[in-house]
């Protein structure tokens, strides 16, 4: 699926400004578009309509809310200045549950691209990579906060289990493995019974160099993939997510959970 029209979620964070860079940087080398959106909330954390309330208060409420917007929105145009794209690229704001907002927008465009999850943002700017890939539909890349790679595709991994989530991964983001021309596909454990060849012959008449490398059942996936990933140093990381559900994986951890927490290379999510 060609990658013509990107969306960047910008909320000021450390993580939204190496998602802008990396969405101006991809954009370039694909030729597409790019959008940048702020969803945030509303701080009401009194109830502002109250009668009880008095003026003054429900002013200092909108002020502060103002506030943080105006100093989100002034970092962006400092950055958007740097990338050189003050007539290319603008702003959207869009008030509402931030995950809700974003996965809702995302599904205009080819790809949704964020930052990652930060204790420290503001509460009413924040936003769950994961809780977006899963209700969305469209394939979502996290970019670390600090990353500084760029948008080269030189060499994709692949989490590789067989299973639903892992092939639509795989489509969503066989434009980028394409232009990478490289991809190493990653098994450890189980997998689905169907004979993997056909999934090398598969990315091979896409034009891409597959290799295959398989761990046993008794390695641990996340740690298992954190670990190639920091040895082999692949510009992204292509992974299925929640093929368990969403509210197994928050009560007893999961791979999806650790490799956000820990990875610092892209990595595209899809569910």
């Amino acid at each position: 699926m060609p990658m013509m029209n990107l969306l960047v979620a910008f909320n000021g964070s450390e993580g939204s400004v190496a998602a802008l860079r990396y969405a101006a940087a991809l954009a370039d080398r694909l030729g597409a578009h790019v959008t940048a959106i702020l969803a945030h909330t509303t701080h009401e954390v009194i109830d502002k309509r109250s009668r009880w309330i008095p003026k003054e208060a429900r002013a200092l409420l909108e002020a502060a809310n103002s506030d943080i917007l105006r100093e989100i929105e002034d970092r962006f145009e400092t950055e958007r200045a740097a990338l050189g794209l003050t007539g290319a690229l603008h702003l959207k704001e869009v008030t509402g549950r931030v995950d809700t907002v974003l996965s809702e927008a995302a599904r205009h465009y080819d790809m949704l691209i964020v930052g990652n999850h930060a204790d420290t943002d503001d509460e009413h700017v924040t936003l769950h990579p994961d809780r977006i890939a899963l209700m969305s539909g469209r394939p979502v890349v996290v970019v670390p906060a600090g990353y500084d790679g760029g948008g080269a595709l030189t060499h994709s991994a692949l989490a590789w289990d067989g299973g639903r989530a892992a092939a639509r991964a795989l489509s969503d983001s066989l434009r980028l493995i394409e232009e990478a021309g490289r991809v190493s596909v990653l098994t450890v454990g189980p997998r689905t019974g169907w004979p993997i060849e056909d999934l090398m012959t598969h990315l091979s008449r896409h034009g891409v160099a597959a290799t295959l490398e398989e761990w046993p059942t008794s390695h641990p996936v996340a740690a298992t993939l954190l670990a190639w990933c920091r040895k082999n140093r692949p510009s992204l990381l292509v992974l299925g997510a929640y093929e368990h559900s969403k509210f197994r994986e928050d009560l007893l951890g999961g791979v999806t959970s650790e490799v956000l927490a820990q990875i610092d290379i892209p990595v595209l999510l899809s569910h």
